[in-house]
């Protein structure tokens, strides 16, 4: 509530005839630290955007972030050039974006003004909750950034690169948090002073934990992993204390559609979600059987159950396995194919991974929609996809 008074979020009046009110309320959460330790309470007052009017109360509501392949990348260019990343924190972001429409919302629960009860509050800034919150919030910032002298990078709109007198600096926003890259630590503080001026901001110093990875700095390079989370879904499917394998899956099985009764469907596709952002992130050895579950996820059966089971048994041997960027300037980029052998329709399965400084930065694993005729025929789509010359998916 402080920070909505400091930023001037509101106004109270009487409801326009005509106009809607919307409602809001207090989401109450305790945010921890890496290890799970508490690290402070947080009460956010949230709109109830859902009853907001299209072309009305609100138009475009898009919401950028930075891609976390263009997260990896920059990590091992790091590593090549042996850069500066820090990482900061946007108190409240989402208030800082100015609207372009009128909206109304109730007064807040503990906070309605004794003898005005029927007054509401006209926004002057966004708050959280509003369809287009996200949008006016990335606005705010792409104005401040691109004012000072950044460039916006074409492949990635969320990634403000700046270079002048032989230095580079490049700004990378995710949401409310971002990196900051500099080839010495004055233009990393120079950007820095930058966002305080206009926000209100938490420096957190070399970047250690972000989006549930860990950052490491070693004696050559950064280590990437997200043991961590994985603890934690461990933990919360009750597979902590299961017994370690060393692969992720049994060549030897194969598995079809079920179709019988469905076995814990709702808790089969939370499991497989959980793992996806695993293997989206830091994970690429799951990558494949993670994809190959999840085709399943409407129908799973005990057989289905049993390959989850193993990957869990996998990750709990593999917890802090990660990806490594070493000093070492060499792209690497490798393609294959799995043509028909783990797949009821006839379909091969396309993967590939590529590689900077030793460390894995992009990758993908999932079935081609085209039919492939040969084993040659699969790996040439698998190869086409990956060199980015068709995109069969």
């Amino acid at each position: 509530m402080k920070s909505l008074e400091a930023n001037k979020t509101w106004l109270l009046t009487d409801l326009p005839p005509g106009c809607k009110v919307l409602g809001n309320k207090w989401v109450l959460k305790t945010i921890r630290k890496p290890d799970g330790a508490i690290e402070r309470f947080q009460a956010r007052l949230v709109v109830k955007g859902y009853r907001q009017r299209e072309n009305i109360d609100f138009f475009n509501t898009y919401s950028p972030v930075s891609r976390i392949t263009s997260i990896r990348v920059m990590i091992a260019l790091v590593a090549l050039n042996n850069l500066v990343v820090h990482q900061i924190d946007v108190k409240t972001a989402f208030l800082n974006g100015d609207l372009d429409e009128e909206i109304y919302v109730e007064q807040p629960e503990g906070f309605v003004i004794p003898g005005h009860a029927s007054k509401v509050c006209k926004l002057d800034k966004s708050l959280y909750g509003l369809k287009q919150a996200p949008k006016q919030w990335h606005e705010k910032f792409d104005t401040l950034v691109l004012s000072h002298g950044f460039k916006v990078n074409e492949s990635d709109k969320c990634i403000y690169c700046k270079s002048e007198n032989n230095t580079c600096t490049i700004i990378c926003l995710y949401v409310d948090v971002m990196l900051i890259f500099g080839t010495n630590i004055h233009v990393v503080n120079e950007a820095k002073s930058i966002l305080k001026e206009s926000f209100e901001v938490k420096h957190l110093g070399e970047a250690k934990f972000m989006l549930g990875i860990q950052i490491t700095r070693t004696t050559n390079g950064y280590y990437l992993d997200q043991s961590s989370y994985i603890e934690k879904v461990l933990k919360k499917y009750n597979y902590f204390e299961c017994k370690p394998v060393c692969t992720p899956y049994d060549a030897s099985v194969k598995l079809f559609k079920n179709t019988g009764d469905s076995v814990r469907q709702s808790e089969y596709a939370i499991i497989i979600a959980s793992l996806h952002y695993a293997a989206d992130y830091t994970r690429p050895d799951i990558a494949y059987v993670v994809g190959l579950f999840g085709r399943f996820n409407s129908c799973p059966s005990r057989e289905h159950w049993n390959a989850i089971e193993r990957v869990m048994r996998y990750l709990k041997r593999t917890a802090n396995i990660g990806i490594h960027s070493k000093v070492s300037c060499l792209l690497e980029g490798y393609s294959d194919a799995d043509w028909n052998t783990l797949s009821d329709d006839s379909k091969a399965t396309s993967g590939y991974v590529f590689n900077i400084a030793g460390g894995a930065v992009s990758w993908k694993s999932k079935k081609q929609i085209i039919l492939a005729q040969s084993t040659m025929e699969s790996e040439m789509i698998a190869l086409a996809t990956a060199s980015g010359i068709v995109d069969p998916f």
